[in-house]
């Protein structure tokens, strides 16, 4: 209520009363003014040093204030202290992430992929490739642990199967279960097809020897496929021709996301990939292409479904990039 009404009232209210009625209650009023006066100067004291302890946290919160004492104290005083590491574990996860690749004795580091570091050296005294997979930090390491093991394994499955097929394919000498890697056989002197193909194209020679070179590669990814061996990751780099490149020798490598499948969806999707490859890497080489799909299903004996799930395979490419 506010005051100045409340002694508006209370004069009207005495205009009507003796002298020493009001003489009393003006007694009283003054009484009970002495009485507040104290009680209100000790409460603005009280918001005046909230305010100002308000106004300088650091010496609030270092010394704890006097409403703190003993642990309470003690976890006021930490509670800046304990802000401040966190730079230095966020330091350190980019330490962990930025760690050099893992040393492997006589082999020396070539290549990074996606997937996988590739070292070049001497195995036992021969001349290898070692294949050490990358973990992935964002799954949960028990995860991890599975994944790469049994794409390991597969991958050292799907070599052995190339080779008790008569396809060409990396000698495997050796499997490490606990670092994940892969020990092969290095195919000296060797060039892919990605760089035969760009070195022909841009020497200006006579570019027939390109379609002798794509039914190689027809017949060499039908016996695969025959095999019900799905490679993964087709490109023109995971083929290597064995010099002297005259000969056309090839060699399919990486194998890393192979499995077994005699679906023909699975092989079409292959196919599919290789094609993408092409058009992607190589200009101007449909002809080259259509060359190796017709050596592929001249070649294969399940080639008629596979074809056809191709075509299929197409025409859900287009229209999700029609989509977007």
């Amino acid at each position: 209520m506010n005051p100045r009404n409340t002694s508006v009232s209370l004069v009207k209210l005495l205009g009507s009363c003796s002298p020493a009625v009001i003489a009393e209650a003006e007694a009283r009023r003054a009484c009970a003014v002495r009485r507040r006066g104290p009680v209100m100067a000790a409460a603005e004291a009280d918001a005046g040093g909230l305010r100002s302890g308000m106004a300088a946290p650091g010496v609030g919160a270092g010394a704890g204030g006097p409403a703190m004492d003993g642990p309470e104290a003690e976890a006021g005083a930490a509670g800046p202290a304990t802000a401040e590491p966190e730079p230095a574990a966020g330091s350190a996860g980019r330490a962990v992430a930025e760690a050099p690749p893992p040393a492997l004795p006589g082999l020396r580091l070539v290549q990074q992929g996606a997937e996988a570091r590739v070292y070049r050296g001497l195995f036992l005294g021969r001349a290898a490739v070692a294949k050490l997979r990358i973990p992935k930090r964002y799954r949960h390491p028990a995860l991890e642990e599975r994944l790469s093991r049994r794409r390991t394994a597969q991958e050292a499955r799907s070599l052995l199967r190339c080779r008790r097929a008569g396809i060409s394919a990396p000698v495997v000498y050796f499997v490490d279960y606990v670092t994940n890697s892969i020990y092969l056989e290095d195919i000296v002197d060797s060039i892919t097809v990605q760089d035969h193909i760009n070195s022909v194209q841009q020497s200006g020679n006579d570019t027939s020897t390109l379609l002798s070179l794509a039914e190689k590669m027809g017949e060499l990814l039908a016996r695969m496929h025959d095999e019900d061996l799905i490679h993964g990751d087709l490109t023109t780099s995971n083929i290597l021709l064995r010099p002297p490149t005259e000969k056309l020798d090839l060699v399919l490598i990486d194998f890393g996301l192979s499995f077994i499948s005699g679906l023909p969806e699975d092989k079409g999707v292959d196919l599919y990939v290789l094609e993408k490859a092409f058009l992607s890497t190589h200009p101007d080489t449909e002809t080259m292409f259509k060359t190796l799909l017709k050596t592929y299903a001249a070649t294969s004996k399940k080639s008629g479904p596979v074809i056809k799930r191709l075509d299929e395979v197409r025409l859900r490419g287009r229209k999700r990039s029609m989509i977007g």
